[in-house]
């Protein structure tokens, strides 16, 4: 790595300070640590936020499932609450990499680094949730903006995660076999809203699916989307699998979500 400081703030209000200053936020470090020791990523300064507590924590807030930032994925795999009002976003964090990644990875850390393949940006997509920084409430269709961006502003800081707890849910993956990342991921929810789909690994980013979307408000079941299709342009190609193999797979996955959330 070259050579930084380090900064270990207590408090939200000081990491704030230090974040504004150009400080640069360590959660869980599953990609900034890779990605210093690889000299990828040059920080003067990293300010460490496991030092403070309130950033972590589950809790139900009405009909919402409230997730501190610093929270662990191995914690929201294994709680009590998020298991008995969204098992599907249990299941989700408990397929996250291994044992090793799952306890030092941490949600606040995922979303704001927005991995095109990562998991939890299709749960916040899906389930409509709210991204709470220091600053503001950032919905989740205006937080992922493509490719590792999100709408956070220079040096805001995320402090917890609001999940609206669905009818229905289910996430599967088609998991890439060393780095368990999603080759293609599907979260699909029933909501009073409507049906909602978020597709994660197929291309620059999350996103949601409109078509799939629309027939599923028709009949939430999997023959409702089995004919709906998926642009093969809009999808990557790479050595893991062509655009149109990833367009397939999209088909393929989103119904087997279904058929899990009517499980």
């Amino acid at each position: 790595m070259y050579a930084f400081t380090y900064e270990r703030p207590a408090s939200q209000a000081d990491a704030a300070k230090l974040a504004q200053a150009g400080g640069k936020l360590l959660a869980g470090g599953q990609t900034l640590l890779a990605s210093m020791k690889l000299r990828l990523a040059a920080p003067e300064q990293i300010v460490d936020l496991g030092a403070i507590a309130d950033l972590k924590g589950i809790r139900r807030d009405g009909n919402n499932v409230v997730i501190g930032a610093m929270t662990c994925h191995a914690d929201v795999a294994e709680s009590a609450e998020v298991k008995a009002a969204i098992p599907a976003l249990a299941a989700l964090a408990a397929g996250i990499g291994d044992k090793q990644v799952r306890a030092r990875g941490t949600i606040g850390g995922s979303v704001a680094n927005n991995d095109p393949a990562a998991d939890y940006p299709s749960a916040l997509m899906a389930l409509g949730a709210t991204v709470r920084t220091n600053k503001r409430e950032i919905k989740a269709d205006d937080f992922f903006q493509g490719l590792f961006t999100t709408a956070l502003d220079e040096g805001e800081m995320i402090t917890a995660v609001s999940f609206p707890i669905p009818k229905k849910a289910a996430y599967v993956k088609f998991p890439q076999p060393a780095s368990l990342f999603a080759l293609i991921g599907v979260f699909v929810a029933q909501t009073d809203a409507g049906a909602r789909v978020a597709v994660t690994g197929a291309g620059n980013g999350v996103f949601r699916h409109a078509g799939m979307e629309a027939a599923l408000n028709g009949n939430f079941a999997p023959a409702a989307i089995a004919g709906v299709k998926t642009d093969e342009g809009e999808m990557s190609s790479d050595l893991h699998g062509s655009s149109a193999y990833r367009a397939h797979l999209v088909g393929v996955i989103a119904q087997r979500a279904v058929a899990k959330a009517l499980a």
